[in-house]
């Protein structure tokens, strides 16, 4: 009763004219930077951010959330029609959704793409309202000890979960770490690693390493590839026979659980869920040769999975104050200028903003089916324009965003660094995202390590004492450790490859 109870609270915040046109915006905005290749929700968020200032929390969060689990259903678009992969985590969809729409049947993956994301999201969303209240009332317990501790598992899942070299995820993870000390010490007062830049004393801003290394950074390696014509398949019948519903119910069932679950991980989200659900409908296929060549478990599942993880993924953001992956911890930034501080306060004291963001998850996602399926005409004109068209439209955006952060040309000259870093970080097979989670986390670690050695009068043990934090250090160890087997280091490997 209690969650029917918060539901209806929430549902009497989303349904506003006001928010139901931000939750519009958003989702128009998702589709678009899904469909058009070069540019995804994180770029996208960084540089709205500016704009959200001006409206209150709850707008601005549900427009901004609406980019993201938007996004997953653009992907899908340019995934089946142009085998170009619109969002990351439509990757997967190009192997059998490009092949279904070379055999004719490009309709029934759109609508199945359609139909999955809106029935995970959905399910996604219920997940939200049931458990996270449960995780919630768990992270009452926790201290700084605990906190210090998730921080470090979640860090090292995110070094396990990422893709390629584990040495090279750490070491950005490193990295990432560094650059969230530079700044003014919150406990002796001190400035530290600034150089003497006064634009340098509150830190360096997440917006200008969110742009820099995800933004203007994909710009780079976008215009390094050919910018060839997109022969786009034809549309065909906008609706799927009774035997590819069939074929089809179950792996959407079985990817949104899946992802539903593995949103939740740190470092995980969409891109883990889709990856992860292909594999397993290829795995327990009775025809796993069909894969590749146009079998809508492969549209099905991941496509279900992707937004079932985008989903969940908001889950130890509003409970714990964890960000899972990059673009959740741009929205924890968020909350953070609202002056809101994301954890089990929100729910506690914000319960209208908390279960109103919920709700219009529901809203957006049907607001989604709307827009994707009956404006694919739409969506295929815009596959047309040729990217050079578009990328001095998103580098002015991107430079005038960052400008308007702070005001300072120190701030896009920093940007600038962080594209470097970014394309370089490409170039030598090194993910962007731990970078980012380090660089988000770190701060946060540090004051809470410094609590803890209070707490303890500077006794390390403290951190092992506890039983909670005790349980998840050895986790996180755990986690660490296993990837130094080599017969696990192996099928990591090659899980990823595949």
């Amino acid at each position: 009763m209690d969650m029917i109870h918060n539901l209806e609270i929430g549902f009497a915040a989303a349904v506003t004219l006001q928010n139901l046109g931000f939750c519009l915006i958003g989702a128009l905005l998702g589709t678009l930077i899904g469909v058009l290749p070069g540019i995804g929700p994180l770029a996208t968020i960084a540089m709205l951010l500016p704009i959200t200032f001006e409206l209150n929390a709850l707008s601005s969060l549900i427009m901004l959330a609406g980019i993201y689990y938007g996004a997953q259903y653009g992907g899908s678009t340019t995934a089946i029609l142009v085998n170009m992969p619109g969002e990351s985590s439509s990757v997967v969809t190009c192997l059998d959704g490009y092949q279904m729409a070379r055999n004719g049947r490009a309709g029934s993956a759109l609508a199945i793409a359609a139909i999955g994301s809106f029935f995970a999201g959905c399910v996604g969303i219920l997940f939200i309202a049931a458990f996270a209240p449960a995780l919630a009332s768990v992270s009452q317990r926790f201290q700084s000890p605990e906190y210090f501790a998730l921080m470090l598992f979640g860090l090292v899942a995110a070094v396990v979960l990422a893709h390629g070299s584990v040495t090279k995820a750490l070491a950005m993870i490193v990295l990432g770490l560094s650059f969230g000390l530079v700044g003014t010490d919150v406990t002796s007062g001190t400035m530290r690693f600034t150089f003497g830049v006064s634009e340098l004393f509150d830190g360096i801003d997440f917006v200008t390493v969110a742009m820099g290394l995800f933004g203007l950074a994909e710009i780079l390696r976008n215009l390094e590839q050919k910018d060839e014509q997109r022969q786009i398949s034809t549309i065909g019948r906008l609706w799927p026979s009774r035997s590819e519903m069939r074929e089809a119910w179950p792996a959407i069932i079985r990817g949104t659980v899946l992802g539903s679950v593995l949103g939740i991980l740190p470092g995980g989200g969409a891109i883990l869920s889709s990856f992860a659900s292909y594999t397993l409908e290829k795995r327990i296929s009775n025809n796993p040769s069909a894969f590749g060549k146009g079998a809508i478990q492969g549209v099905a599942g991941p496509e279900s999975a992707n937004n079932a993880g985008a989903q969940t993924s908001f889950i130890p953001l509003l409970t714990l104050g964890i960000p899972s992956n990059p673009v959740i911890a741009l929205l924890m930034g968020a909350m953070i200028i609202k002056g809101i501080a994301p954890g089990t306060a929100v729910m506690v004291k914000e319960p209208t903003l908390f279960w109103g963001l919920v709700a219009s998850m529901w809203v957006g996602n049907l607001m989604l089916i709307i827009i994707n399926l009956p404006l694919i005409g739409l969506w295929v004109k815009l596959l047309r324009i040729p990217y050079r068209w578009l990328f001095p439209g998103i580098l002015v955006f991107c430079c005038v965003g960052v400008y308007s952060v702070a005001n300072s040309y120190v701030a896009v000259l920093l940007t600038a660094g962080f594209t470097l870093l970014g394309y370089l970080a490409a170039k030598l097979g090194c993910e962007c995202a731990p970078f980012l989670l380090g660089f988000v986390l770190g701060p946060l670690m540090e004051e809470n390590l410094r609590r803890s050695m209070l707490l303890s009068d500077g006794d390390p043990l403290i951190l092992i004492q506890r039983p909670i934090s005790a349980v998840l250090i050895a986790a996180a160890l755990g986690l660490l450790a296993l990837t130094i087997i080599p017969s696990i280091q192996k099928t990591r490997e090659e899980a990823f490859q595949e």
